[in-house]
């Protein structure tokens, strides 16, 4: 059957990894390329697309494969590796099922822009003729650590104090990912991020969520060996071009957000007088580091917001609940619209890369207080790269201490060095905001991406 090709410029099939910090920034790109024109389908986990709750997709269309664990997926397998090898087993297959029926129809695929954490993805488009883009959602600072792990230039267990890699300023082995840094740890997900780019020579494009002017360096020199094309920051247009009208939430969630409770708290604080507190959606911290924190919070004297997860909250000490009197626990919030409201001061952060992503893209000061994979490395930008952030170190039990957080708060809310922090995290908004708007470096590689689609 004919393709029928005056109504979109080519029809994508965009995969992410079954997690919210991986959908999101895949489902955002999927809005800017609807916006010229092209027409998206969403594939999702049938086990993972059970957990969302709050699904607004609008004008992109949704079709699911299996991981082999329709009912639970991740949590029902004995092991992370377990589920990798039932997943990396049932995915291409059912992945497969899916093209074969899309083109027996009057709507088959063009592409596959696919999770780069889902390297078997390109192989299974390979053979069905299709073009294929991986897409990175952590930094490419990141990607070139571990894409020198995986040619062996960076050699593991690690033998060295301090690294120089091409486009990267010199790293202490302590600034590495945790999975180089500490060898070992984490098997499964060690896996996963070596074998993106067992296959990336055949890959047509490289995207990824970051732009240019943050990391200029890395994306030119890894520009020389991949088809690399920044398109970040993948953040709701709303809060960055607008020029995707309404678009003010990424369009699915598997948490539910107090909005309401949470932007009544805060319009009730003055103007940035408020520390929001978040560790993202997987990691979680120890009692010991629960505890630490709660003091310190309590101890800054400051205002704060901060997201513990329901099941994370029998760690909160019991007196800190009774006696702090100036904090706001809720289980999960609007981030984008807490972040983006007037009374928040800062941002004490696990150093996700989307946090960290939507941090800069808003001007908001960070403390970084990493906790494991490539959020060392991210901390380590946020502090003395980017300079729009303080780092609050840890002890040698890997626990930072009450006195330290009390500290880094004091530090960005009432000194002048927090001062010169906010005008730098403002210079990052600003670039961020140009480099996704019309004629900006991120706007003209979305462009070209399409363009390319439309002609191939």
């Amino acid at each position: 059957m004919e393709k029928e090709k005056k109504n979109y410029v080519a029809h994508c099939l965009v995969l992410p990894y079954p997690a919210q910090g991986h959908i999101n920034p895949m489902l955002q790109f999927s809005k800017r390329l609807v916006e010229r024109g092209v027409k998206v389908t969403l594939i999702t986990v049938i086990s993972n697309w059970k957990t969302i709750t709050n699904k607004n997709l609008r004008s992109i269309e949704v079709e699911s494969i299996s991981d082999g664990y329709d009912d639970g997926g991740l949590e029902a397998a004995e092991s992370l590796e377990v589920y990798k090898d039932t997943f990396w087993r049932v995915g291409p297959q059912t992945l497969s099922e899916l093209l074969q029926k899309l083109a027996c129809s009057n709507n088959p695929a063009d592409c596959v822009i696919y999770d780069a954490f889902l390297p078997w993805s390109l192989d299974v488009a390979k053979k069905f003729g299709l073009l294929g883009a991986a897409f990175f959602t952590q930094t490419c600072s990141v990607n070139n650590i571990y894409f020198h792990a995986y040619k062996k230039f960076v050699e593991l267990p690690l033998s060295r104090t301090e690294f120089l890699l091409p486009g990267l300023p010199k790293l202490a082995s302590g600034d590495l990912p945790s999975f180089l840094y500490k060898y070992g740890s984490y098997p499964g997900y060690f896996d996963i991020i070596m074998n993106q780019f067992s296959n990336i020579d055949k890959a047509d494009w490289v995207l990824a969520n970051t732009f240019y002017e943050l990391e200029k360096e890395v994306v030119d020199w890894l520009g020389k060996i991949w088809p690399l094309k920044p398109i970040g920051p993948s953040v709701p247009s709303m809060f960055l071009d607008k020029r995707l009208q309404d678009d003010n939430e990424y369009g699915v969630s598997m948490f539910d957000p107090n909005i309401e409770a949470c932007i009544k708290w805060l319009d009730e604080k003055p103007k940035d007088s408020v520390v929001y507190v978040s560790f993202g959606s997987m990691a979680g911290l120890s009692e010991e580091q629960t505890e630490e924190l709660a003091c310190g919070l309590r101890d800054s004297g400051s205002y704060f917001m901060w997201v513990v997860r329901a099941c994370e909250q029998y760690k909160l000490p019991k007196e800190f609940l009774e006696t702090s009197e100036k904090g706001l626990i809720v289980t999960w919030c609007p981030q984008l619209q807490v972040l983006t409201h007037e009374a928040v001061g800062c941002f004490l952060t696990h150093c996700g890369w989307n946090s960290t992503l939507e941090a800069v893209s808003l001007g908001v000061p960070m403390i970084a207080m990493p906790l494991w994979t490539d959020q060392i490395t991210n901390a380590k930008h946020i502090a003395d790269a980017w300079k729009m952030g303080i780092k609050a170190v840890a002890d040698e039990k890997e626990i930072v201490r009450r006195g330290t957080i009390k500290h880094c708060i004091k530090e960005m809310m009432e000194t002048e060095k927090g001062n010169e922090i906010k005008n730098n995290a403002i210079k990052w908004k600003n670039l961020a905001k140009n480099s996704i708007d019309e004629g900006g470096s991120s706007d003209k590689n979305i462009e070209d991406f399409v363009a390319k689609l439309a002609h191939c």
